[in-house]
């Protein structure tokens, strides 16, 4: 690993790293907040993912979850949300929801993507390795969140590797990438025609296959502009039902889908997770 940057943050040190993935075939860049506590004991290890466009530093630098990172004792890993590098293809369009910046956390299968686009093996196998020797987290405390596409990611990836996080989170998630332009551009371009394949990547498919449960909170504000057509809260609340998965779904008139509403309740997602550690 590079060191790319290191600060002091209510006594923890937020860093930032690039280093090969093998899994991508191309370097990335990740960063975590390692508070204060991990001097010493283990601490317990949180993993964020982002949304479409986003890199690791709009969480860091706009979320402000360092504060109750540092108060719980947390350590808090935000990787890329693609593979990038010369080599690695865009969207042919230049679109924002496709190619660089729009991995949709899944393993692709067609050509041309299927030579980089390995999000998931990364974020469920690479990374964790990476992290787990690098630094002072126990990997038997570990809990994921994210927002939109990192939200579908972080309930995705949580549904298909049960025992592994105590809980799951997210703002404003894509719930059933099946049923929203998004989803079926994505699906469809990373996995081909076959609907059954974009089952393993879609919250409320998985949950009707009988994945197994854990606790989850979502907080979607009731202003966002992608609440109808994208993000779909209802099904994921249907799905969960039929279920039986304890999830705890808040709805906030007013808010919208920025990093001032993630700002606003970051601290309620930290503490939920830390209650599940």
């Amino acid at each position: 690993m590079e060191q790319i940057s290191a600060n002091l943050a209510f006594g923890g040190r937020q860093l930032r790293y690039r280093h090969a993935a093998e899994s991508l075939s191309c370097d990335m860049t990740f960063s975590i907040f390692v508070p204060p506590q991990a001097e010493e004991r283990p601490v317990p290890v949180l993993y964020w993912l982002s949304g479409l466009t986003c890199t690791d530093e709009n969480f860091v630098q706009k979320a402000g979850a360092q504060r109750a990172a540092a108060a719980h004792g947390i350590a808090v890993v935000a990787p890329d949300t693609s593979p990038r590098g010369e080599a690695v293809p865009d969207d042919p369009e230049g679109a924002y929801d496709f190619g660089l910046g729009a991995g949709f956390y899944l393993n692709a299968t067609q050509p041309p993507w299927s030579q980089h686009y390995h999000m998931y093996d990364y974020i469920t196998e690479e990374l964790p390795r990476l992290v787990e020797t690098s630094f002072p987290v126990d990997p038997e405390r570990q809990g994921i969140m994210g927002h939109s596409m990192g939200g579908h990611g972080a309930l995705t990836i949580a549904l298909k590797n049960p025992g592994r996080f105590r809980a799951a989170s997210a703002f404003a998630p894509i719930c059933s990438p099946m049923n929203c332009p998004w989803g079926e551009k994505a699906l469809g371009g990373y996995l081909g025609a076959d609907h059954n394949a974009w089952r393993a990547y879609d919250t409320c498919a998985l949950l009707d296959d009988g994945a197994a449960t854990l606790p989850v909170r979502v907080d979607q504000g009731l202003d966002d502009t992608f609440l109808e057509a994208q993000l779909k809260p209802e099904l994921l609340e249907a799905a969960a039902d039929d279920a039986g998965l304890p999830l705890a779904l808040h709805r906030h008139p007013g808010y919208d889908h920025s990093y001032f509403f993630i700002a606003t309740f970051i601290d309620d997602h930290m503490a939920f997770h830390a209650n599940h550690f």
